[in-house]
């Protein structure tokens, strides 16, 4: 008899779970006899389902940057437009755009460009040190940079770390920023394209 094919739920689930239980790996010995470890259940879960509503926000906010439409995020979620767009979108339309002193903005940037305009800052010694929706803040340094973005929930972040890369800000799910100095001098000392001074 061959088994059934696992869903997607089941799947995210189980994954979900598992990565509950790491968070307090002694609380599932403490369900089969302390009546107070449900309240610690329901206190990681109550927890961890406002970091989920966080990463949507960040999910959401990754796929207007990559040019996705209201409209088929709306779908996507089981809402009309104007529903996505209200709960999600006051977040992403209010970006403070300037800059200041020797930091930079690299702005308007989009997923699909935004690794090219790092590449190009980078060899003339800017790197990012924060960003957020369709934007990188750069300072200069009198070396060359590299930067990576990598996926969030990828393994690929530990060994980039031990390697010498320096995750930049917080996690803007999907993706998490590094950067470090190559220690080769800069190509020139000018301003990185598309910023303002």
């Amino acid at each position: 008899m061959s088994q059934e094919p696992e869903r997607a739920d089941d799947i995210l689930r189980r994954a979900l779970s598992e990565a509950l239980a790491s968070v307090d790996p002694a609380l599932a010995g403490r369900l089969e006899h302390d009546p107070d470890s449900y309240l610690d259940l329901i206190d990681l879960t109550s927890r961890s389902a406002a970091e989920i509503s966080q990463l949507l926000h960040f999910a959401v906010t990754s796929a207007r940057q990559a040019g996705v439409s209201w409209e088929r995020i709306g779908q996507r979620l089981g809402m009309s437009r104007q529903a996505a767009q209200q709960r999600f979108g006051r977040a992403i339309d209010s970006i403070d755009v300037h800059d200041a002193g020797d930091k930079r903005r690299l702005f308007p940037l989009t997923a699909f460009n935004e690794m090219d305009a790092l590449d190009e800052a980078g060899r003339t010694g800017w790197h990012s040190i924060d960003y957020g929706m369709y934007f990188h803040d750069v300072i200069q340094s009198d070396e060359q940079w590299e930067h990576r973005r990598v996926a969030a929930f990828g393994s690929s972040r530990h060994s980039l770390e031990s390697d010498g890369w320096h995750r930049i800000g917080t996690m803007w799910f999907p993706w998490a920023y590094y950067a470090r100095p190559t220690g080769k001098p800069i190509e020139a000392a000018k301003p990185p394209a598309g910023s303002k001074p």
